[in-house]
């Protein structure tokens, strides 16, 4: 069992937990995930690991309450624990050897940046971090990205927050002012990352995008999670999640992520309370 020791709501939406898993945190590197289940008749879901912490023993994962199983993973209290939570799986992101480097987040995309920017940071690269949200409600980890990063910019869809644009206006102005980047780093919907990564290719900037497609196993035997890049069959739990931004085909993603929202509509209404009470788990 896997316990979880810490836990804060970020917005109404959004909740961090810091679960007591001393294994997975002495080998997790950022990019990598993990799989978890509540309970023997939960369904497995990944997330991405947001931090770890070798010597106390946790990772912290930040998740969106989107549908059931991230609605009873909310509903739980500190001292709770899980029955599964396995990893790290995936291919940890290659970070070393760059200079300067742009790490973009959007919206909850901005969880998966944190490590991203973190490691970065350590390993002596100037950090320019740019966080985009709908509204300044929603704004997340700002404190936390200011700390590993040389300039922060965080963006609003609305102004709400006194900046309003897109990370790809951002990134632009920030090219355009004569940053010149090694690498760029974009994680978020996947309308944000094809955009940024159209972006980046008129520059010649390489770019990466961490893939979070239908997953089921997380070992490669499924297949759920397939893409294509650069022409070629790649499977996100094994191959990825990182992968060149300039060689996915992010209109056959979108394609493939919108294949179940009907079903996935029919979950959440099935167990969304319509009375005040508890949610059905």
């Amino acid at each position: 069992m896997y316990k979880i020791v810490r836990k804060e709501i970020l917005n109404p939406s959004v909740v961090l937990m810091d679960i007591e898993a001393p294994y997975i945190a002495r080998k997790a590197e950022p990019g990598q995930f993990i799989i978890f289940r509540i309970d023997e008749a939960g369904e497995r879901i990944p997330l991405t690991i947001a931090d770890y912490d070798r010597e106390k023993g946790t990772v912290t994962i930040i998740f969106q309450i989107v549908g059931k199983s991230t609605r009873a993973l909310a509903e739980m209290s500190e001292g709770e624990a899980l029955l599964d939570f396995v990893g790290p799986l995936g291919v940890a992101s290659h970070l070393e050897g760059y200079k300067k480097v742009a790490v973009i987040g959007g919206g909850l995309g901005a969880a998966i940046a944190y490590p991203q920017a973190k490691k970065l940071h350590a390993l002596g690269a100037e950090v320019h971090a740019i966080t985009g949200f709908r509204n300044k409600d929603l704004i997340i980890l700002e404190k936390e990205m200011e700390i590993v990063s040389d300039k922060l910019v965080v963006a609003t869809d609305d102004g709400s927050n006194g900046n309003k644009g897109f990370v790809t206006n951002v990134l632009k102005q920030l090219i355009e002012e004569g940053n010149k980047y090694d690498l760029v780093i974009a994680i978020g919907p996947l309308v944000m990352m094809k955009a940024v990564s159209n972006l980046t290719r008129e520059y010649g900037i390489k770019t990466l995008v961490s893939m979070n497609p239908i997953m089921i196993d997380g070992t490669g035997m499924c297949g759920g999670c397939r893409l294509t890049v650069g022409g070629k069959t790649k499977f996100a739990c094994v191959d990825g999640p990182d992968f060149d931004g300039h060689e996915v085909d992010f209109d056959e993603a979108m394609r493939r992520q919108g294949m179940y929202k009907k079903q996935e509509g029919k979950s959440t209404e099935l167990h969304a309370c319509k009375l005040g009470g508890v949610t059905n788990a």
